[in-house]
């Protein structure tokens, strides 16, 4: 910026009464005018222009630095350490990275009986569960991911009310992109290792995002596409229960509706009344436990331990009728014992790395945002703070450590938290006491598990994913936003007809073109005056506002960069060829001052710098003046870079408020803006 500095001014506001009541504001040296003149029985206000002051300057490390610390460390972590003695320093950063050595001194007997009951509770909603889940994706049932991956998250995690677990819609993708390539009945033994490994890579990406603090990448995943995503994927899983349901022994390996349905209807001389009866039954007793937790939270209990009841009695009825024999599957012979090491069945070479490294980002990234959101909602309830970035480590080293221990991907659960916050827990030892309960029920009851039937199952997994289908939510985006009820319709009917990822990938495209159109199409408006007062306000908005003739003033709302400069370069020239024209038609003085404000222009680059050169060329052909209002600093410094004339970001032609701008340039305009700023009789106001 030019080293010429801007003396401050006093605007002389008329506000006595005038024959047409309009105004006119002079401009007088604050020195020679420092008080109310009154004359003729009118008065005088003063109003003061402040100048554009430089910004400071800075070092590029120094920017560099901040933007970093910014984009990366919003929260700045390291605030705890400062001015600390080095005891106190590493007490600190042992429990920044493991949250249990926070509240553990403090753990009380008092608060072990409520994890206790806690995890009890969940406890019996994780074994059916993590059965059924297995199942969904095709998946052996020995193969849990309730038992490893809660201890680890116990120490990790700082949600005091998520429970972790496999969930459904982790296990629908991890199952249906699989089986694209790899059937889990031919050949299930590679099956399961491209399941391990797909969890390594999904807990490899999440812990990832973490330590380097890119949690904002799962912020593209916008509320109304994970909408739209869940409910196609409740519909899809419903869908696939109806083998069990109806007994059905040939079945579509594809995950879309049409095929479905077509499957289901195909096979109608397999379907059981043996089986559809018990499937309807406990269908109805399931989904009336949940409506009636629902209607009455503090019964919640019965919801919880509905789903082992569910096996419980389904078992008994099955192993004293035999109904096994008579068209009811069941699951068989369940191996006993703990979850043997896998990590000599991780594949990272071979045809089918690129699948598991698919698989496992898709899966990472769902997984974790659920996660993160249900341990976000209840901290919300509770009224305490989840760290995003510790919470994106512990589900990605809990996963990372359960691909090596026969567990597939898991996070955290809103079912399952839901129960645990409902049941009372306190802390994460909840989980401690589910992942001993699940560890207790391996060793020793897997075989009480032979003969629970599979119609039991796929009504718990039924009864689960219903919760997805968010109506009300849905009524919500239609009400506030279109595009965005457009986006979660694609999500829907993408997951429902194509497949899960070609839908999230259809949703997740329009997300970005949304965001796209809004940085290439930024909003630019015309700004008036509301009568009787000096601020100025969206023409099209507030309809009392008035243009002021000869002054054409635009708001740009948004960062101007080489995606959109192109576009304001056209709408700016647009915007003054239908002022001029307008002046022409209403026979007012030609247009002479153009004001940008850029209270909203919070960054620029090389082509955004062009723009403004070249609007200053076009505007000069033109005989109209540009004028900068309140640019911000880093807007100002690369404008005053690229000024090497020094003529464009002059002291005259900035300013802190389009009302002060108007009021100063008003008698620049001399004669030709008498029509819009007169009124006053010659000789009722002296100049000092």
């Amino acid at each position: 910026m030019t080293k010429k500095r801007v003396a401050k001014r006093t605007i002389i506001k008329w506000s006595g009464p005038t024959q047409n009541k309009n105004t006119r504001d002079y401009i007088i040296n604050k020195e020679a005018r420092k008080e109310t003149k009154h004359a003729d029985s009118h008065t005088y206000n003063l109003m003061e222009v402040h100048k554009v002051v430089a910004p400071p300057r800075r070092s590029t490390a120094a920017k560099l630095k901040t933007r970093l610390k910014e984009t990366f460390f919003p929260d700045d972590p390291l605030r705890q350490f400062r001015g600390q003695p080095n005891r106190t320093k590493l007490i600190r950063a042992a429990q920044y990275i493991f949250p249990i050595l926070q509240w553990c001194p403090e753990y009380s007997f008092r608060l072990l009986k409520s994890d206790a009951v806690s995890g009890l509770t969940i406890a019996s909603l994780a074994i059916p569960q993590g059965i059924s889940y297995a199942k969904l994706a095709n998946l052996p049932p020995i193969v849990d991911s309730s038992f490893v991956p809660p201890l680890v998250y116990a120490v990790l995690g700082s949600s005091r009310d998520l429970a972790v677990g496999p969930v459904s819609i982790a296990s629908l993708i991890l199952g249906s992109m699989l089986r694209q390539q790899v059937s889990p009945v031919d050949n299930s033994l590679l099956f399961l290792q491209l399941a391990f490994t797909s969890t390594f890579f999904a807990g490899l990406f999440q812990a990832s995002l973490g330590i380097l603090r890119l949690g904002f990448i799962i912020d593209f995943l916008s509320k109304a596409t994970l909408i739209g995503f869940m409910a196609g994927a409740a519909i899809i899983v419903s869908l696939q229960q109806l083998k069990a349901l109806l007994g059905i022994t040939h079945f579509t390996k594809q995950m879309s509706v049409i095929p479905v349905l077509s499957s289901v209807f195909h096979h109608t001389n397999e379907w059981s009344w043996q089986t559809i009866v018990m499937g309807v039954c406990f269908l109805l007793f399931l989904l009336a436990t949940r409506h009636l937790s629902m209607k009455k939270p503090k019964l919640f209990w019965v919801s919880a331990g509905a789903p082992l009841l569910s096996v419980i009695v389904s078992t008994l009825i099955v192993f004293v009728s035999r109904a096994d024999r008579h068209g009811i599957s069941v699951i068989g012979k369940l191996q006993e014992g703990l979850n043997p090491p896998s990590w000599d069945m991780l594949q990272f070479h071979g045809s089918h790395l690129g699948l598991v490294a698919k698989t496992g980002l898709i899966t990472g990234i769902v997984s974790l945002t659920e996660g993160i959101a249900v341990g976000r909602t209840f901290a919300a309830v509770k009224n305490y703070h989840v760290d995003g970035n510790k919470e994106m480590i512990a589900i990605g080293l809990m996963n990372v450590v359960g691909s090596a221990t026969s567990c597939y991907v898991t996070t955290g659960a809103f079912s399952r938290s839901a129960v645990n916050n409902n049941a009372g827990c306190k802390t994460a030892v909840s989980n401690i006491v589910m992942s001993v309960t699940v560890m207790v029920t391996l060793l020793f009851l897997m075989p009480l598990f032979e003969y629970t039937p599979n119609v039991v199952l796929g009504a718990i997994i039924v009864t689960a994913v219903i919760g997805l289908i968010d109506l009300p939510a849905a009524r919500h985006i239609w009400r506030i936003d279109k595009f965005d009820f457009l986006v979660m319709l694609c999500a829907f009917f993408g997951v429902v007809f194509l497949s899960v990822q070609n839908g999230l990938a259809i949703a997740v495209g329009l997300s970005l073109f949304k965001l796209l159109m809004q940085v290439t199409r930024p909003k630019t408006v015309v700004m008036g005056n509301i009568p009787g007062t000096d601020v100025y306000r969206n023409l099209h908005h507030y309809k009392e506002a008035q243009r002021i003739p000869g002054f054409l003033v635009l708001s740009i709302e948004s960062p101007v960069n080489f995606a959109n400069s192109n576009y304001l370069t056209e709408r700016t020239s647009r915007w003054i060829e239908e002022c001029e024209e307008e002046e022409a038609q209403e026979k007012h003085s030609s247009l002479r001052f153009l004001i940008l404000e850029m209270s909203a222009v919070n960054g620029v680059d090389t082509n955004g710098v062009s723009f403004f050169k070249e609007l200053k060329k076009t505007t000069a052909k033109k005989s109209i003046e540009l004028v900068f209002v309140n640019p911000l600093s880093e807007v100002m410094e690369k404008l005053q870079r690229a000024d090497e004339e020094e003529e464009f970001m002059r002291p005259e032609f900035l300013f802190l408020t389009v009302s002060e701008a108007v009021a100063s340039l008003s008698l620049k305009g001399g004669p030709y803006l008498n029509n819009s700023l007169a009124g006053v009789a010659s000789g009722d106001i002296q100049e000092y």
